[in-house]
């Protein structure tokens, strides 16, 4: 339940429909990023062909779909959600990666994926926060979009250093065999959820375990990118 019943998250203002978590006026008000590439995420001249960075040297995956940059309001919600136990923001901050979504299906010939997975957490740190944010994204995005979501295609092998602390190149070696891919992706075109990217180390990272096991193409959705 949200903490003031059917209000919006951010002004506090009733909603017609409590589930949505956010007022139209919020949400149109969300910061909009600049004009960014359409692979890595990142500031581009053009938004419809690939950077400089990705002509040079692309990304392990094809596409990247996220609501902001990492700044306010986004950036002290998603804190608010992933540490200070609200999970009850999940549903709202799903939609509003939804919103960003049906908004990329009515510009660019985005595809729809054969297949949701979530970037997972290893086992501890699971039940120590007590849920797995990408999970809450993805499910109702699944269930939105009619897509399969696999909660157990991906699984955490060892143990990392929380990814917010290193710097770019320790957050690359920090992900080395960090994920196990448990279900076939052969030919599959697969969506990754995640809440933020920073580096792109851990959709990267997971990637890279997709490509080699045969995913046909890759997209990585999230609420932030860290333009």
């Amino acid at each position: 339940m949200l903490s003031i019943p059917g209000h919006c998250w951010l002004c506090k203002m009733p909603l017609t429909l409590p589930h949505w978590g956010f007022c139209s006026c919020c949400t149109a008000s969300l910061p909009r990023p600049p004009v960014c590439c359409p692979c890595c995420g990142l500031p581009a001249g053009k938004a419809d062909c690939l950077c400089g960075r990705c002509l040079q040297k692309a990304p392990p995956w094809q596409s990247m779909v996220f609501v902001s940059d990492y700044c306010h309001p986004l950036d002290k919600l998603i804190q608010r959600w992933k540490f200070h136990n609200t999970p009850a923001l999940s549903l709202g901050l799903a939609r509003l990666l939804f919103l960003r979504l049906q908004a990329q299906k009515y510009t660019t010939n985005w595809q729809l994926p054969d297949t949701i997975l979530s970037v997972p957490l290893f086992q501890r740190r699971h039940w120590l926060r007590g849920f797995n944010q990408s999970d809450l994204l993805a499910r109702p995005l699944a269930h939105w979009l009619k897509c399969a979501w696999v909660p157990a295609g991906l699984r955490r092998s060892i143990p990392t250093v929380t990814q917010h602390r290193l710097s770019a190149q320790l957050r690359r070696h920090n992900l080395n065999n960090a994920f196990t891919l448990e279900i076939p992706v052969k030919q599959r075109h697969i969506a990754i959820v995640d809440d933020v990217v920073t580096t792109g180390s851990t959709a990267g990272e997971i990637a890279r375990q997709l490509n080699k096991a045969g995913a046909a193409s890759i997209q990585i959705w999230c609420l932030c990118r860290t333009l």
